[in-house]
């Protein structure tokens, strides 16, 4: 287990009451501060959840605390997102990874100004996303479909990189990332389309 997993797990209530107000809170948070930013009311947040501010207190004591534990939850899904693409062929696995990684970039531009800097989690977080996508990375490597002059930090800050840009729509996004990601590509191997 990681240790960003075992931060959110530590926080995550045991009884199932309370560990679906504690998700609904997660969830209605992160909807929350991709709309309005992470200065979002958390009046608004709690009641976007169907629950009291006291039960979102109770759980996030601090507008901070709730900020991390959005952002790495978020982080635990792209990680579960390299495990779970694990199976497909190593082009596949990367690709699929990659564009996952892409809706995490969008999470995490609105949380990161919220985000404390020098906070361990922050740092843990990093690592388990590196973590997470370099053993694909070094799969479709080893497998001579993907360029062995890149290493996962040049695909993560590429991809990072165009997923921030303000585009006129999400089909714009794709294929801007798309057209990046196939330039991880060994010559001669066309996306399939």
């Amino acid at each position: 287990m990681t240790d960003i997993a075992s931060t959110l797990i530590a926080q995550r209530p045991q009884r199932a009451d309370a560990r679906r107000n504690f998700d609904a809170l997660l969830a209605a948070a992160r909807d929350a501060f991709a709309a309005d930013g992470t200065s979002a009311s958390l009046e608004d947040i709690a009641r976007r959840a169907g629950v009291g501010i006291g039960t979102l207190y109770r759980n996030f004591p601090t507008r901070d605390a709730l900020i991390e534990a959005v952002y790495v939850d978020e982080v635990e899904s792209v990680v579960r997102a390299a495990r779970e693409a694990e199976s497909l062929e190593p082009w596949e696995a990367l690709d699929s990874w990659l564009h996952r990684f892409v809706g995490y970039v969008g999470t995490k531009r609105a949380l990161v100004d919220g985000l404390n800097k020098d906070s361990p989690v922050l740092l843990s977080c990093r690592t388990a996303i590196y973590g997470a996508g370099g053993p694909l990375l070094d799969r479709a490597q080893a497998a001579g479909v993907v360029r062995s002059d890149v290493a996962i930090d040049d695909v993560v800050r590429m991809v990072s990189g165009i997923a921030g840009v303000a585009f006129d729509d999400d089909a714009q996004r794709t294929k801007v990332v798309e057209l990046a990601i196939d330039g991880l590509r060994v010559q001669g191997e066309p996306r399939p389309r």
